[in-house]
């Protein structure tokens, strides 16, 4: 500890001056060495690095922590961010450390965490500005002036009613222009656009976006104002989930982050990889049906993987685009069939067009041209059902409840291998007699 202390007026500086490189240094470092960091800077200070963490690391680092320290973290967090990591703390650490909570917090935290997980009230800030319709320009004036120092967003402000509903928003220019004596209804735009308390982040992401807006009020079913949303943080929280999607599509965990533990890792990813296992002697089986045939005809063994590689590629296509429009909401259900249908007609184009370019290689390299007949024809069945299952494997498990990006990758290449296998084979015993 004496060396800490030491190293304290440099370790303070370093946070001082490159918050955000100091946060990722800590990432790096064993949970209980960032106790005794955290324990050691000032506790604002503290707060702020906190802040820069990835949550589930956050929640790891200070699940063991002192009490003290807890709460002076935890104080110095906006409620969304405090409540976002008391989430992730194990169950006997949240008893342990919710009767400490500052009470106003502690409400913040349990009102948000009523909310659905992906709604935008589970997200929303409750630090916003907003007067009565009665009072004066000068009255606002002089209240952001004083509120300044507490770091409220002076960009917006909103006009309520005496039963908090909003009645309009304030624009800062217009608010500068108008004279002193004028009340805030006379000036408030009253074209309002909100945002309701159980709007899925995703929607309000999209809605914010068409209308380029980086921040909006948050209201319940009867218009009232419960705070605001930035569509920076809903960004990042689409871009989080997105990145989720992708981990979860290739059989890792949707929370798993670079430096987790290794047995965290394997827990995540090891049952996904059963189920690739079995999936692989699926297709394997397939291969076994025609082992007489391939023993005969040895140059079908070359071609395999050929056959399988593209339709796989040809499935991934489609499945990314799918999955994107899912995750946009782009895809209404009375579309679903046409969709699926348009990429089974582009795989079989594509099959037709990447069929004779491999079946004039499989002819110009073996000299026979049944052999790039059978090639091509398996590779027109093939693409067309990548296309096909590509788009469906996703629509097919998001109606059923299932999560959609769970591992889509495996099942997807299962159906091409299986599918490539089968047509090729089985196209090479209908013309073996050519092939021989």
């Amino acid at each position: 500890m004496p060396e800490t202390t030491a190293l304290l007026p440099l370790v303070q500086k370093f946070f001082e001056r490159d918050l955000v490189g100091a946060a990722r240094s800590l990432e790096t470092m064993p949970e209980e060495q960032v106790v005794e960091v955290l324990r050691a800077l000032p506790a604002a200070l503290a707060a702020r690095a906190v802040r820069q963490l990835q949550v589930s690391y956050a929640a790891a680092v200070l699940k063991d922590a002192e009490v003290d320290l807890f709460q002076q973290i935890a104080a110095g967090l906006d409620s969304h961010h405090a409540a976002t990591i008391f989430m992730h703390l194990p169950r006997e650490a949240r008893e342990r450390f919710l009767a400490h909570l500052p009470e106003k917090l502690k409400r913040d935290i349990q009102e948000q965490l009523t909310y659905p997980e992906d709604s935008v009230g589970r997200m929303m800030s409750t630090d916003f500005l907003s007067f009565r319709t009665d009072a004066t320009v000068a009255d606002a004036v002089h209240a952001i002036r004083q509120l300044v120092p507490k770091r409220y967003p002076a960009s917006y402000a909103y006009v309520v009613d005496e039963q908090d509903r909003l009645r309009g928003v304030l624009n800062m220019r217009d608010l500068l222009l108008a004279a002193p004596e004028s009340t805030l209804s006379a000036i408030m735009r009253t074209d309002l656009f909100t945002l309701h308390c159980f709007t899925d982040r995703e929607d309000a992401a999209d809605q914010l976006s068409k209308r380029r807006y980086f921040a909006a009020p948050v209201v319940d079913h009867e218009g009232r104002v419960l705070g605001i949303i930035k569509a920076e943080q809903l960004l990042q929280g689409v871009q989080e989930e997105v990145s989720e999607d992708l981990q979860r599509m290739f059989g890792a965990g949707g929370d798993e982050r670079s430096f987790s533990p290794i047995g965290y890792s394997l827990r995540k990813r090891l049952p996904w990889l059963h189920v690739n296992l079995a999936t692989a002697f699926l297709a394997a089986g397939v291969v076994a049906l025609f082992e007489s045939t391939i023993a005969k005809i040895t140059v079908l063994a070359v071609f395999l993987p050929v056959v399988a590689g593209q339709g796989g590629n040809a499935g991934a296509q489609s499945l990314a685009v799918v999955m994107r429009g899912l995750v946009m909401r782009e895809i209404p259900k009375d579309k679903i069939r046409r969709l699926v249908l348009k990429e089974g007609w582009l795989g079989m184009i594509s099959g037709w067009v990447t069929g004779i370019v491999t079946a004039l290689v499989a002819w110009a390299w073996h000299g026979n041209p049944w052999l790039g007949l059978v090639i091509g024809l398996a590779m027109i069945v093939n693409l067309f059902a990548a296309g096909l299952s590509g788009a469906a494997i996703p629509v097919v498990m998001k109606t059923v409840g299932l999560d959609p990006a769970q591992c889509s990758s495996i099942i997807l290449t299962t159906v091409t291998d299986v599918i490539g296998f089968f047509a090729f084979l089985g196209f090479a015993v209908l013309f073996q007699s050519h092939l021989l």
